[in-house]
């Protein structure tokens, strides 16, 4: 077996390659990768000779380790190298961005450590920490005696190569293959951030991997501009099923920055009923109550009971995103009233809601300019704003964190 043990690709760069009579055939500049089980084998390496490249078969080794690589061939052996089909680890994987699902963020490349297995050299994890950096730059021994003063270590922070999806040729980043276990706690928030530290292409990509659930909470928490561009760059299918997960306003909001095309494609995909939601609130203007609102609330007739209440919303509330106060409406489903939670769960069960709700209610009609909107919310310390029309039916609410999405920057938003 030419490999012993392990080793990381920096220790052996611009090592000499060695004939069987010790002279030097050129100097390691690359190696080869090729798919392989359990993992990806070392299938060549490429070797440089006065500024020209040789490919030298992994089986023409018989020896490759941190001391010496030495082949069984000699330089009349050797043949020009095409580097264009192959996927290379100083060229292809070196340097490149990956995300760190662990530390929840986007990472570099800065080795990659190999194994014997079997007779081959196996990639088996990338280096992806300080230490990494240390060793190419060849200081990794003075940055662990550095921090022996201090009584610490200078620790390993490696990626396995089983979370690392197929690479290929001249690639830009590296994706993962991350357990949906291992998604699931983290924050949309925080993969929001990760995917923006990407290309809009692989944020597609690892937004397509993701439950769509997750995926549509994960668009939410982008700007506006990474919204579109991914979007764009998704089929139409995947995208529909995204945006079908998100809240109405949310998803009027991406198809309304979307060409008209595209948003057309994708609502044609989306079932019916949430299409026509979201088509209802693409009718209004984007600055105004009608353009922030969403057509997603609860609201329930005024002589019902508050036993009856909280029975049905203990099933309606499972289907909306946030719930600050029940709206009470009349036949013409005309607002009449307003009952926040605390109220309804305070109350005896027996009792109307027409009974305890408050009648004096803050509403404005869906043409109501956003900053008319902000200043009642922020005048009266709502969390939520019913919007009616000409006749006072409830159409839809603004609620506080809609008025901060727009009004705010995104990165204002965030913090």
């Amino acid at each position: 077996m030419p490999l012993f043990g392990e080793l990381f690709l920096s220790e052996i760069l611009k090592m000499p390659i060695l004939d069987p009579k010790g002279e030097e055939l050129g100097k390691l500049m690359d190696i080869a990768v090729v798919k392989a089980e359990p993992l990806p084998k070392v299938d060549a390496l490429i070797a440089e000779r006065k500024n020209d490249l040789f490919r030298i078969p992994w089986s023409t080794l018989n020896l490759f380790n941190k001391r010496i690589i030495a082949a069984k061939l000699y330089n009349a052996d050797l043949f020009p190298y095409d580097s264009s089909d192959d996927l290379l680890a100083m060229r292809d994987i070196l340097d490149k961005q990956i995300v760190d699902v662990n530390g929840v963020k986007v990472v570099r490349v800065n080795d990659i450590k190999l194994e014997g297995y079997d007779s081959e050299a196996i990639l088996t994890a990338v280096d992806v920490g300080v230490r990494g950096i240390l060793r190419r730059l060849g200081f990794e021994r003075k940055g662990e005696d550095f921090l022996k003063v201090f009584k610490t270590s200078l620790p390993y922070h490696l990626i396995s190569w089983n979370y690392i999806q197929p690479l290929h040729p001249k690639l830009t980043s590296i994706a993962l293959t991350v357990p949906r276990q291992m998604l699931s706690e983290i924050h949309p928030a925080d993969i929001a951030d990760m995917i923006g530290q990407v290309s809009h292409h692989e944020g597609a990509a690892f937004l397509k991997n993701l439950d769509v659930d997750v995926a549509a909470e994960t668009l939410s928490e982008m700007s506006s501009e990474a919204q579109v561009e991914i979007i764009k760059g998704m089929e139409t299918e995947k995208a529909s099923d995204i945006i079908e997960m998100m809240p109405p306003d949310e998803a009027a909001d991406v198809l309304g920055d979307l060409p008209a095309e595209k948003a057309k494609e994708i609502l044609e995909h989306i079932e019916k009923e949430e299409a026509e939601d979201i088509q209802e609130l693409l009718g209004h203007e984007e600055d105004t109550a009608g353009g922030l609102m969403t057509n997603v609330f609860v609201a329930y007739p005024s002589d019902m009971t508050v036993k009856e209440a909280i029975a049905r919303f203990r099933e309606d509330a499972k289907e909306i995103e946030t719930v600050y106060y029940i709206y009470l409406t009349d036949e013409s489903e005309k607002l009449v009233g307003v009952i926040s939670l605390r109220e309804l769960l305070m109350s005896e069960p027996g009792t109307r809601l027409s009974e305890i709700m408050e009648t004096k209610v803050k509403t404005v009609t869906p043409e109501e300019d956003e900053k008319v909107v902000a200043k009642i919310v922020a005048k009266y310390n709502l969390v939520a704003l019913p919007v009616v029309d000409i006749n006072g039916v409830l159409l839809g609410i603004v609620t506080v964190d809609d008025i901060l999405g727009r009004m705010l920057p995104h990165g204002a938003k965030r913090k």
